[in-house]
């Protein structure tokens, strides 16, 4: 590796610095002479003036071009011997070797031997230019890593992560469960690699696609598959490092991102988290001339200032697409926007055979049925779920992943780490009837999701857990599904009134109550599922920040206020007496399903189908998925 005259100097800066202050130690006139004339003691000038006219010096020795004395004295306070005293002369005493020659002391003069001019010119100026100069290389080099030199520490230089396809390391085989994004974006991977076929019929790239999508579903992994498969450059950058506390810094970083972009196209560049540049402007108590709103007018004039088939392809990545500026989304800047959801069951098992690839699993296993009991997982939830599997297995010793450190896992990832085991009291006796109250009216309704399984072990917070299987389709939701939610979530409020009385119900169903009253709130004010009628209720300004409608007020009158409450009240009275009622009249299979749960700590949904059917009749419902 051939290195500068820059970085050697850099890495000699230290050495002679040391070296420097030795020398100046070598330069000191005589030092070494004058630290072997040891002398015991010191005195001042004055005091050895009045020693000279006592006539009590015998000798001076002259050091340092005569600002250092060693003399040789005795007087009564040195106990009438020859000592030897150091005294410190002034500059200037002409008169003090006349005075010596007239008392006829004995005087020895010791020049310095490194007394030359040019040494001392060099000690004063050398080191100081030395240092200045190490410390702007030092300084210069540090603003070109941070991406050039010219602004003070490179506070409006991009700090986009530059790579190649070979770093990037992924391809759209890496990428499951999102297919329908993966034809989106083989139109962009074709036309980076054969633009011509795009350019001879006049068609034109999108300049920009948005990938809108919850957290872990993805985003990211696909924008560098996109790369990958074109085999163009890729910068990466998150929308929060455009905005520094320094105005006009994001609007700087902006400019330079895309000029790298455009010396190096075609490329692709990759926005994460967008909406932390790219929220509405005019919104927030910051005014419309903020740095953040500076940053997002300069990302607008770039998108907007491509000349024709630059070959730059813009994307970002977002879970709050709503709150993104509308000039944001025009066409001709993101001209698309990509649902990355969280995937369906066929797009888990495709996730889980990626990420199986590389674990050691059981043959038992069956990852379809994994797929199965996961509803909801994102990629990033399923890839944590079989690591933590893998991590369990480790944990226990064992050589492969079984179906146990699967649905240990599950558990962990949905609720968390499993809490120390309840002891036989009382309080393990009341959560135990408030989760079999959950279960039995989650069973017994025809609209309810099916009970997997109820268990006493705590996790996380809970205490307790029944869990449930929710349908796959969740997009549409029928106002008796919302219905049987809220009367499940009644359900172990209702069993602790019915079996230990209205006075000792706990605070255990406070989260409960909490989804209750939402869910009805929503059933009346967002749904129209009441007897106000079908109306839409809630405030379209209703962003996680202020602005637009900080100082309105809701968009109807005190007169509908008071109605909503009162048709919140009603639904979720009527739920919970229709709740106490299913208690009471199955009291005793709560009995005997208590007594098995304690027992146990763990019943799964077919084992306590079977034993209420023996009690009662039970709806039809979706398939059941088996319990591992």
């Amino acid at each position: 590796m051939k290195l500068s005259w820059k970085t050697i100097m850099l890495w000699s800066l230290p050495f002679l610095v040391i070296g420097f202050f030795l020398w100046q130690g070598f330069l000191t006139p005589n030092s070494a002479e004058l630290n072997n004339n040891v002398a015991s003691s010191r005195m001042t000038y004055g005091r050895f003036l009045e020693y000279l006219d006592m006539g009590w010096i015998k000798k001076v020795d002259l050091y340092d071009n005569g600002h250092t004395a060693i003399v040789e004295a005795l007087g009564p306070e040195l106990g009438n011997r020859v000592q030897k005293i150091r005294v410190e002369l002034p500059a200037s005493a002409p008169e003090l070797v006349t005075k010596l020659r007239k008392a006829q002391i004995d005087i020895d003069a010791h020049p310095s031997k490194n007394n030359n001019a040019v040494f001392n010119l060099l000690g004063n100026l050398f080191f100081p230019l030395l240092f200045i100069g190490g410390l702007a290389i030092l300084f210069r080099r540090s603003n070109n890593n941070a991406g050039g030199p010219g602004q003070a520490m490179s506070f409006g230089k991009s700090k986009a992560l530059f790579q190649m396809e070979a770093k990037t390391g992924v391809v759209f085989n890496d990428v499951a469960g999102v297919d329908e994004a993966k034809e989106e974006f083989q139109e962009v991977v074709t036309f980076l690699k054969e633009p011509d076929s795009f350019t001879a019929v006049g068609a034109k790239i999108p300049k920009g696609v948005l990938l809108v999508g919850p957290p872990g579903t993805g985003k990211t992994l696909l924008a560098k598959a996109i790369a990958g498969e074109a085999n163009v450059p890729f910068f990466s950058i998150s929308g929060s490092e455009f905005v520094e506390m320094f105005v006009g810094v994001g609007a700087s970083r902006v400019r330079d991102l895309f000029k790298k972009a455009k010396e190096n196209a075609p490329c692709i560049v990759f926005i994460d988290e967008i909406d932390a540049v790219g929220r509405q402007r005019g919104t927030g108590i910051g005014g419309g001339n903020d740095e953040r709103e500076q940053t997002l007018n300069q990302l607008l004039t770039e998108m907007d200032g491509f000349e024709g088939n630059t070959g730059i392809i813009v994307i970002a990545a977002t879970n709050r697409a709503d709150i993104l500026d509308s000039a944001l989304l025009r066409p001709g800047r993101f001209d698309r926007q990509v649902t990355v959801d969280v995937p369906d069951l066929n797009g888990r098992l495709a996730i889980l055979k990626v990420h199986a690839r590389n674990k050691k699993m059981d043959q038992q296993i069956s990852i379809n049925t994994i797929a199965r009991r996961t509803p909801g997982f994102s990629g990033a939830d399923l890839a944590n779920l079989l690591n933590e599997a893998a991590i369990l297995t480790a944990r226990r010793r064992k050589d492969a992943i079984t179906i146990a450190e699967v649905d240990a896992s599950i558990d962990r990832v949905v609720a968390g780490m499993e809490g120390t085991p309840l002891v036989n009291s009382k309080s393990k006796r009341l959560i135990a009837y408030h989760e079999v109250g959950h279960a039995l009216i989650g069973t017994l309704l025809s609209e309810h999701d099916p009970v997997q399984k109820v268990t006493l072990i705590p996790r996380g917070q809970a205490r307790g857990l029944t869990w449930f299987i929710p349908n796959e389709d969740q997009s549409l939701i029928s106002r008796g599904q919302i219905k049987a939610r809220i009367m499940g979530a009644l359900g172990g409020r209702a069993a602790e009134e019915i079996v230990f009385g209205n006075t000792e119900v706990t605070t255990g169903a406070s989260n409960d109550l909490q989804q209750v009253t939402s869910m009805a709130r929503q059933m009346v004010t967002r749904f129209g599922m009441s007897n106000i009628g079908p109306l839409s209720l809630e405030s379209e300004d209703s962003n996680p920040f202020l602005g637009r409608g900080m100082n309105s007020g809701n968009e109807y009158s005190d007169e509908i206020a008071i109605k909503i409450d009162q048709q919140v009240q009603q639904i979720v009275t009527e739920c919970h007496k229709q709740v106490l009622e299913m208690i009471e009249d199955n009291r005793v299979v709560i009995d005997k399903l208590v007594d098995i749960l304690i027992e146990k700590e763990t019943i799964d949904g077919e084992q306590l189908e079977s034993i209420i059917a023996e009690y009662t009749n039970i709806p039809k419902k979706q398939e059941y998925i088996k319990q591992f």
